[in-house]
């Protein structure tokens, strides 16, 4: 449960802050949500497996090149090799996560206002499901700042998902009026280099630091626009079936947790690899 933040500093425009913060609260999102696909493995099995458990005679040898041969030389290849079972598992999902991704695609990439860095017209997309009061996220920030620097054909692009709480959801909020201002990448860098919980304080802090507007942030922390886009990014969240913050989606895989700069590497030689191989 997250904390109660702390009373509003005496200054009449930080109090004046911290009222509009109150009053743009959004409803909060959940912490997790389960696999999408988590019943597909034991569906799959149960099919594999079904001729295998059915009956107890032993038939009558069915005549060349019937059906009953073939589904004969299936059962017989499953029960000398059972491990084809989790591998064919595996490639129904990732089959599935193919599909799903090709059907969101330009919902997942294409970026709120400024809330994207790189290369305009990249390559290969990075896309980033995040949470400024997720310190996993907050560690996996400097991975993302080095493919950015090393990597000129990549394009990032950034999806505020604050699941973890009101706080997160305020901070969320200025970052998306920071993507309106041009100043995203700053905000964001400011925050995740603060020290301190997330509260009104760091809040005003953080925009002061960014150099934004803080009448027109003020204004957007109450912007139904902004709450839309919040609300889109939860939705995209449950859709692909991320169960946490950070989270990553790149050509067509997705990576869940703070996977490390070389995994996150690997995702985007991959990608352009594919791609590459596509217009072959």
């Amino acid at each position: 449960m997250t904390a109660e933040p702390d009373p509003a500093p005496e200054s009449p425009d930080a109090g004046e802050w911290w009222a509009r913060v109150k009053r743009s609260a959004l409803p909060q999102g959940a912490a997790h949500w389960g696999w999408w696909a988590g019943g597909l493995g034991a569906g799959l099995l149960v099919a594999l497996l079904a001729t295998t458990l059915s009956g107890q005679r032993t038939p009558a040898a069915p005549p060349p090149g019937s059906r009953a041969e073939i589904e004969a030389i299936v059962r017989e290849t499953i029960l000398a090799n059972p491990e084809l079972i989790p591998e064919a598992i595996n490639r129904l999902q990732e089959r599935e996560v193919e599909k799903l991704l090709a059907s969101n695609r330009e919902a997942i990439e294409t970026p709120f206002a400024g809330a994207w860095a790189g290369a305009k017209d990249g390559d290969v997309v990075l896309v980033e499901f995040f949470d400024f009061n997720c310190p996993y996220c907050r560690k996996s920030a400097e991975d993302v700042d080095r493919l950015l620097k090393e990597d000129p054909k990549l394009k990032v692009v950034f999806r505020d998902m604050p699941v973890l709480g009101p706080d997160s959801e305020h901070f969320a909020m200025a970052s998306l009026s920071a993507a309106q201002q041009g100043r995203y990448r700053k905000f964001y860098s400011t925050v995740f280099a603060g020290q301190g919980a997330l509260n009104q304080e760091r809040l005003i802090r953080s925009v002061r630091q960014a150099g934004l507007d803080e009448g027109k942030v003020a204004n957007d922390l109450q912007s139904k626009a902004l709450q839309a886009e919040i609300e889109k990014n939860m939705g995209l969240g449950r859709a692909l079936g991320l169960t946490g913050t950070p989270s990553y989606v790149v050509g067509n895989r997705i990576l869940s947790g703070a996977v490390g700069y070389d995994e996150l590497k690997l995702a985007v030689e991959q990608a352009r690899e594919k791609q590459g191989a596509d217009r072959a």
